[in-house]
């Protein structure tokens, strides 16, 4: 098949067609004179269309082969939820600073992989841990293809190293769970009975408990029924929390409720998991070698300060190939 099939190809499977009438209706929103009434929403329309349009361009661009490699890889990308973004919550395993500095270098690594790929990058909630670390964090990475990409992260993940807060600097293995949803606009907040909700508010807090704000304006929502909650505190106000939770709860709702059969529910979040031996999705060995091993694709990399610095692409597009390829032999 020579490059023009290829491309043409493509064309069906990223649905360019659907795209280019999605720029173009994006585009028309902006041109409206009240456009920037709303700000939050209008810079969402922006950066969607910018997105849209980068995917368009490199389409309409692609004429080498490496430039065909790189829409395959999106045409990879082809789930229901793939092009949205990413709600993505670290948690650290038992081990307490140990683990607890693991998950926040996990953290570390997933914001410098969103900035690699010009993704926003926002933090929704952060628990931090009593010496170091964090004990649990939730972000928002917002970009096309988003949640295609950053699907593959769902899981545990083991790190093997000499302590830092070992006297002795013996070696330790840590363990942090990430989990990944995609973030469905919510259409209606009024689907939620207002009985099954109970809605804390709080200080939000630093080290050693001390406030960060003036006012109590961090906001925990718990779905009763589920037993889902979600914090956040990274808004200015009260309002501003309570709709960034609610948004992140009913995602999280969404996607259970939509795929109601275990299969689909793990093919969307990832297989949930206790962060413990034998449950990893992949191995971050710094001591006494150094390797980074995808346990799921056998994808390995003797550079795991660069892997810890962002550098996780190629670790995605192998788990994608091999994911899309385990569910063509399903069919």
């Amino acid at each position: 098949m020579d490059l023009t099939q290829k491309k043409q190809q493509l064309a069906k499977i990223l649905k360019i067609d659907e795209l280019k009438i999605e720029a173009r209706d994006l585009e028309k929103k902006m041109q409206t004179s009240d456009f920037w009434k709303d700000y939050q929403k209008s810079q969402k329309v922006n950066e969607r269309f910018s997105q849209t349009k980068k995917v368009l361009d490199d389409f309409e661009n692609a004429q080498t082969e490496e430039q065909i490699k790189n829409l395959e890889i999106l045409a990879l990308l082809s789930g229901q939820y793939d092009k949205n973004n990413a709600i993505l919550t670290i948690s650290a395993g038992a081990g307490g600073t140990e683990a607890q500095d693991w998950a926040n270098m996990l953290f570390r690594m997933i914001e410098r992989y969103a900035q690699n790929k010009n993704y926003k990058f926002e933090t929704i909630d952060k628990s931090l841990g009593q010496e170091a670390g964090i004990k649990s964090a939730t972000v928002k990475i917002s970009g096309l293809f988003a949640y295609g990409y950053l699907k593959a992260e769902a899981g545990v993940h083991r790190l093997v190293r000499l302590s830092p807060f070992d006297a002795d600097k013996a070696r330790h293995t840590s363990f942090a769970l990430v989990e990944v949803i995609p973030e469905i606009e919510p259409r209606q907040f009024e689907s939620i009975s207002d009985k099954d909700l109970r809605v804390d508010v709080f200080h939000a807090s630093g080290h050693g408990g001390q406030s960060v704000n003036t006012t109590d304006s961090a906001v925990r929502i718990t779905h009763i029924p589920t037993g889902l909650t979600v914090s956040c505190q990274n808004e200015r106000s009260q309002t501003q929390n309570k709709l960034q939770a609610m948004s992140i709860l009913l995602s999280r709702l969404n996607a259970l409720k939509l795929k109601e059969h275990k299969e689909k529910i793990e093919d969307l979040r990832g297989v949930m998991q206790s962060p413990e031996w034998g449950s990893q999705i992949r191995s971050y060995v710094l001591h006494p070698y150094k390797l980074v091993k995808d346990h799921r694709t056998g994808f390995e990399s003797t550079d795991p300060e660069k892997v810890l610095d962002g550098d996780l692409q190629d670790f995605i597009e192998e788990y994608l190939k091999r994911h899309k390829s385990q569910n063509i032999k399903k069919i």
